[in-house]
């Protein structure tokens, strides 16, 4: 009997700590994380560079805390000769919107936003040149399995209507272009967004709380990252970023 009950002790215990390893913690800092978004194609040949120089960023030190970089594909390229099989016209109308809202003059590729609004001239900056923001509170992401629980705590009051953007990010890409504006280049690509999905927060006291499903995708990639990110529901301006590599 007590041998019995020692292996039903010993069970519990790694199955606990089974799950245990499996939760993932994420946790910006009440300083905001930047989120640095650039919208881009396989079609476009001025945007490579672009694509490179995002990919740079993976060695800087203040990645995922201080700033989070993703490329989103757009799809209003693909009649050009290529299609970009990382493209979604999800994200073509994100980027549209951003100009309906005034955060840039136009349309483009390649073209980016940080935080929210147009950011040019990229290719003359490094890290430190980026702009920092106000202190919004700590946005807390939790990895268990595919589920993931979102909590906000604000530094002050914020509005009720508040979202959560969560994407799957790929890294180590490649794709050997047949057509195009970039036929018979092999473009890399990190920081690639995969997969994205939203959900509304749930307000409770002076916390905002979610959870949602981790999205997947069908590409294979050398490695995963997750980002999260909240707005507010009439605006797509980033408040606070949270993210890092997936195990």
């Amino acid at each position: 009997m007590e041998k019995l009950l020692a292996e039903i002790i010993t069970l519990v215990f790694l199955i606990s700590t089974s799950l245990n390893a499996a939760a993932v913690d994420y946790q910006s800092s009440p300083n905001q994380t930047a989120l640095l978004e650039l919208y881009t194609s396989e079609g476009c040949s001025s945007c490579p560079p672009a694509d490179r120089w995002l990919s740079s960023l993976k060695k800087e030190q203040g990645l995922w805390q201080d700033f989070i970089p993703i490329a989103l594909h757009v799809d209003y390229w693909d009649y050009i000769g290529w299609k970009d099989r990382f493209a979604s016209p999800l994200f073509s109308a994100r980027q549209r919107q951003y100009a309906k809202e005034h955060a840039v003059n136009t349309v483009y590729t390649p073209g980016f936003t940080y935080n929210g609004s147009e950011f040019r001239n990229w290719y003359k900056k490094d890290t430190g040149d980026f702009p920092h923001g106000d202190k919004p509170g700590i946005l807390k992401l939790k990895l268990i399995d595919n589920q993931a629980n979102i909590k906000f705590t604000p530094t002050g009051v914020a509005k009720n209507n508040l979202k959560v953007n969560l994407a799957l990010l790929g890294f180590g890409l490649e794709t050997q272009i047949k057509a195009g504006e970039n036929r018979g280049k092999k473009l890399p690509h990190d920081f690639v967004v995969l997969a994205m999905s939203h959900a509304m927060l749930e307000k409770q006291d002076n916390e905002f709380t979610v959870q949602l499903e981790l999205p997947s995708s069908d590409i294979k990639s050398k490695r995963f990252g997750v980002v999260a990110w909240i707005n507010n529901t009439g605006s797509q301006k980033p408040i606070q970023t949270v993210g890092g590599w997936l195990p």
